[in-house]
């Protein structure tokens, strides 16, 4: 068991790690009820998350969930600017550190709306594709906006192909430290995780290469969107379930991330000064 207490900056990152679990596993089990007729539904994390609201205890989990996508926002960003994770100053180190860079950012707007609902403000807004859809409106507003669009959805589909070797390889346990005699088990629900979030990724970034194609941001979609798009398919019961399977691995192998993984987190004041140096 590590010692949590010899680091906040650790405690932050493995208490993230477990709350993006959570929302992953939340998603999941939600698509594949809707799947297979059961309820559910597949709006993604945020609608999701929405229904907690109406639970016992449900906005304490959300005050607690939303704390820890504020700790996964922090360790993201101080990953990034500290290279923690020791990725390099190579191209391909710098490309994950931007990565994660942004990854903090997209969980830092998370975290505010699932604190949101949880104080009961979250009816406002159209939700996940509605908050995608108007940034993609205004990047495409930008000098070679639609151009821009295009680049991002490359970038997030190769994340998703990235996504999907790495299940297919079998290197998601890298840098966990896992008992022997759960590795299998443990790696096998990764490579399902990984697998399901890299259709996800692909398909999103098909949607923003839609969007600069036809210069219209109602193309875009995010995960919600893209579980509704399986559902569409033929077959898409099938499709929807073997995703929603995988999005709930994903979720279970955030918990093992909590748990294992190695962490090499620097101390407050070498954050602090790395913020500031940023900030500067």
């Amino acid at each position: 068991m590590p010692d949590l207490s010899r680091n906040p900056v650790e405690t932050l990152a493995r208490f993230g790690y477990g709350a993006r679990g959570v929302v992953y596993g939340l998603v999941g089990v939600l698509a594949l009820l809707a799947a297979i007729g059961s309820g559910g539904q597949t709006g993604g994390s945020r609608s999701a998350l929405q229904t907690l609201v109406s639970q016992p205890f449900g906005k304490v989990w959300l005050v607690l969930i939303a704390a820890g996508l504020f700790g996964f926002c922090a360790w993201r960003i101080l990953e990034a600017l500290t290279d923690a994770d020791n990725r390099g100053s190579d191209m391909k180190g710098w490309a994950i550190r931007g990565a994660h860079l942004v990854s903090g950012i997209v969980y830092a707007g998370l975290a505010l709306s699932t604190l949101n609902l949880a104080l009961g403000r979250g009816s406002e807004g159209g939700g996940e594709d509605s908050a995608a859809q108007d940034w993609t409106a205004w990047l495409m507003s930008q000098p070679f906006g639609q151009w821009l669009v295009a680049l991002v959805g490359l970038i997030i589909a190769g994340t998703g192909l990235a996504f999907i070797m790495k299940a297919w390889r079998g290197r998601v346990a890298d840098r966990l430290s896992l008992p022997s005699d759960k590795r299998g088990w443990f790696v096998s629900i990764g490579r399902m995780g990984f697998a399901a979030r890299g259709v996800v990724f692909l398909m999103i970034g098909g949607f923003l290469g839609l969007a600069a194609w036809h210069a219209s941001s109602s193309q875009v979609h995010g995960l919600g969107g893209a579980l509704q798009a399986l559902e569409q398919q033929p077959y898409g019961w099938v499709l929807l379930a073997l995703t929603a399977i995988g999005l709930f691995a994903f979720g279970l192998f955030g918990l093992i991330q909590a748990r294992y993984r190695h962490i090499d987190a620097p101390d407050l004041d070498d954050a602090k000064a790395a913020v500031a140096r940023v900030s500067r």
